[in-house]
């Protein structure tokens, strides 16, 4: 079967899972393929229900796929919430500035990965601002940062403090203030629930 052929097939997010394993196995190394495996098991995935489709198989994959010299492949192994940690903490290291994002945005990293990109390039810093794992003591100083995607960021996150809300409310950027005022109302509203 033809590569187009098989990236085809590898489109189809309901292909049972065994054979989506299967395809894998006998192209591993073919980086176009590995790519599209990786986004099969993404396109799997649901925000809404952090188990969907998760199982051994999956999980395997991924570990598999975490490796691959396909930079689309260990991508979006890193943003993928089925992720085991060992391999979300191997990704963090990652040369790619892009793969390091999404593992700073993936919901099931720990805080003592996420604290370690603090320091690390924009884009990264970008993923960390939004994530609900971050410390306080990190949202505390990035919602200072003169980025203003960052501070939006912080502002939309729902582990921000109300102190951090009410400081991003007066924001000269008009985004940042009305997502700071949106997240202080949601607050108060599960407080008064």
């Amino acid at each position: 079967m033809s590569n187009d052929a098989i990236l085809q097939i590898l489109q189809d997010k309901t292909l049972d899972i065994k054979k989506v394993a299967a395809i894998y196995e006998e192209n591993t190394n073919n980086l176009p393929i590995e790519s599209m495996v990786a986004m099969n098991l993404s396109l799997r995935t649901s925000v809404y229900d952090s188990n969907l489709e998760k199982s051994d198989t999956m999980i395997a994959l991924l570990e598999q796929l975490a490796t691959s010299k396909s930079m689309e492949a260990r991508w979006a192994v890193a943003k993928n919430p089925h992720t085991p940690l060992l391999v979300l903490e191997n990704l963090a290291k990652d040369e790619v500035n892009l793969v390091r994002a999404l593992v700073a945005t993936n919901a099931n990293t720990p805080a003592k990965i996420l604290e370690k990109f603090f320091n690390d390039e924009k884009i990264v810093r970008d993923g960390l601002s939004g994530n609900g794992n971050t410390p306080l003591k990190l949202l505390t100083i990035l919602c200072k940062d003169t980025d203003k995607m960052v501070r939006l960021r912080v502002a939309e996150n729902k582990a921000s403090s109300k102190a951090i809300l009410e400081q991003l409310s007066f924001d000269s950027v008009e985004d940042v203030k009305k997502a700071a005022q949106k997240n202080l109302a949601n607050q108060r509203t599960k407080e008064d629930a």
